[in-house]
């Protein structure tokens, strides 16, 4: 049985980077405690799933060597990290709310989608931490809904299939990665263009070679008929008797004289009826 739970054909009424901006307007006049707070806010809230403006503010760049350092680390772990990631180490963050981990589960599954289209939930249970079947749909649902993804769950198979992941924040250093694996790419691309272009070339030569031979056979062909018809006229004037010459006056009878006119096989006939033959079989498995 399968669940549908694409979704692409709804629009948020809202897009993300503009309740991401809020936060980064709210971040470049805070300080203290009013700034350790917006992030806060940024990290519950329901539609935000893209932190790397907020993280290149410099009130929040300067968070990383001081004592509110958990803050930025915390920041940078939903920009760019999964919830196996903060379970690993919990102590280097803020503690999560419920709506906090809740996200930071949802983003995880962004990121399983973006590298693969078809889930298993074996693995998605793992990932995120989660001990049935049930609450793992519950949790998948959640984000369909945020419009992060779209797919569908197939109950029977235990399996997600995407349709649709969004992009996550791009980490430093990354972007050259992307370029290595665009340019393999493209070099790919240029490698099956030149394949087709030598298939190409080759099945032109075959077709030219083809109408060539076939040229030649018609022509071939012209020429046998005209030699047959030649000879046939040759061999028809040959064996034709005339009753009025010398054979009569030999002593022999009607009878025999209707036995004479038999004919005989000219050799040079069936030698061109043979080469017309061969000529056929030529053309036919040419």
């Amino acid at each position: 049985m399968a669940q549908d739970m694409l979704l692409g054909n709804e629009e948020p009424s809202k897009s993300k980077e503009t309740y991401l901006e809020k936060f980064c307007l709210q971040a470049k006049a805070a300080t203290g405690a009013a700034l350790l707070d917006v992030i806060r806010q940024a990290l519950e809230a329901p539609n935000v799933f893209v932190f790397g403006e907020l993280l290149a503010e410099p009130s929040v760049s300067q968070l990383k060597d001081g004592p509110d350092g958990k803050h930025f680390d915390t920041l940078n772990l939903f920009a760019y990290g999964t919830y196996r990631d903060y379970r690993a180490q919990p102590h280097k963050f803020i503690e999560l709310s419920p709506a906090m981990q809740k996200k930071l589960q949802h983003l995880t599954i962004v990121s399983l989608a973006i590298k693969a289209k078809s889930i298993p939930y074996a693995v998605l249970l793992s990932e995120l931490e989660i001990g049935n079947v049930r609450h793992l749909e519950d949790v998948i649902i959640e984000a369909i809904y945020a419009d992060i993804i779209h797919g569908k769950l197939f109950q029977n198979t235990r399996v997600l299939e995407v349709d649709y992941a969004q992009g996550r924040d791009i980490p430093p250093g990354y972007t050259s990665q992307i370029v290595d694996t665009l340019q393999a790419w493209v070099n790919s691309c240029d490698s099956v263009s030149n394949c087709i272009e030598m298939q190409i070339k080759y099945a032109n030569a075959e077709k030219s070679k083809r109408m060539i031979n076939k040229e030649r056979v018609e022509q071939d062909l012209i020429n046998l008929k005209k030699v047959l018809k030649s000879q046939t006229s040759d061999s028809d004037e040959n064996m034709q008797i005339d009753t009025h010459g010398p054979g009569t006056s030999s002593g022999l009878g009607p009878s025999e004289l209707r036995k004479k006119p038999t004919k005989l096989r000219n050799p040079r006939s069936a030698a061109g009826r043979c080469y017309f033959v061969a000529v056929l079989q030529c053309y036919m498995f040419s």
